[in-house]
């Protein structure tokens, strides 16, 4: 049997949209046919495979479009594009990087990183209907830079990555879609509908690990959150905070309770 992280690792690396997402399905649906060296190397990452015309700058250097004209609106599903192709590598690296993990964590960020290849298809289907593909816009790396961050501690990545980058998606999207449904653009709607639900059950998934994490080191998950924030992020989480939704992902009434307070 092949050896599930060298696979996993490949994936990563691989540079064609097409192909990394036709591999993540791949690997998804036959699990069964790998298995888990834990022994083996755990090779440093610093930049996942992106298409080649794809070109990264700072965040300060994208543009922005009213999403009333159709190349606004190309350009915000471009940057929500590479979100979720961002989204495949980073499930994936979670599967990859933490060794000695019950085997359901390996099974539930390879089916996360399967639910963001089938986000990011339907989202360049949009894009190639308006006349644009993937890699026409600029974008910014910022989500593989908290990967990198995070990649020597389990407890960190399920915190910063899920809990904080993805669930930030919760707290902008419904408002996204009604800048889009005001702009006429059902299309477009329809589709970050079914990312929103989906978003909701990876959090929910990142929270558990998290807490999983927690009580194997004996920390109170509350304070041990904060505290990763507060290290990592220098205490600056956004709000406001989709409430609803958070509590339906993993966090309690007391915990939003104190992210409401703070930020």
């Amino acid at each position: 049997m092949t050896d599930l992280f060298t696979e996993i690792q490949r994936v990563i690396r691989i540079q064609d949209a097409t192909e990394k997402c036709e591999a993540t399905h791949l690997l998804a649906g036959s699990l069964d046919q790998y298995q888990p060296v834990h022994e083996g190397h755990v090779a440093s990452i610093t930049a996942p495979g992106y298409p080649a015309r794809l070109k990264l700058v700072a965040p300060r250097e994208l543009k922005r479009r009213s999403i009333h004209s159709q190349q606004g609106r190309n350009i915000l599903l471009h940057a929500i594009a590479h979100i979720e192709f961002n989204a495949i590598n980073l499930a994936l690296d979670a599967a990859y990087r933490f060794r000695h993990q019950p085997s359901s964590f390996y099974d539930d960020w390879i089916s996360i990183a399967d639910d963001e290849a089938r986000h990011f298809e339907m989202i360049r289907g949009y894009l190639l209907k308006h006349g644009c593909d993937y890699g026409d816009y600029p974008a910014h790396n910022g989500l593989w830079d908290m990967a990198e961050k995070t990649a020597g501690d389990v407890l960190a990545r399920m915190a910063l990555v899920p809990r904080v980058l993805e669930a930030r998606g919760l707290d902008v999207t419904p408002a996204m879609m009604e800048r889009l449904q005001r702009a006429g653009d059902t299309d477009a709607v329809a589709i970050l509908a079914v990312i929103y639900q989906d978003e909701i059950g990876h959090v929910r998934t990142g929270s558990h690990w998290f807490f999983h994490h927690c009580e194997q080191r004996g920390l109170e998950p509350r304070a041990a959150f904060s505290e990763l924030v507060d290290t990592h992020m220098h205490g600056e989480l956004r709000g406001p905070f989709n409430i609803s939704a958070r509590l339906q992902a993993g966090f309690d009434e007391m915990e939003m309770s104190r992210l409401t307070a703070k930020y």
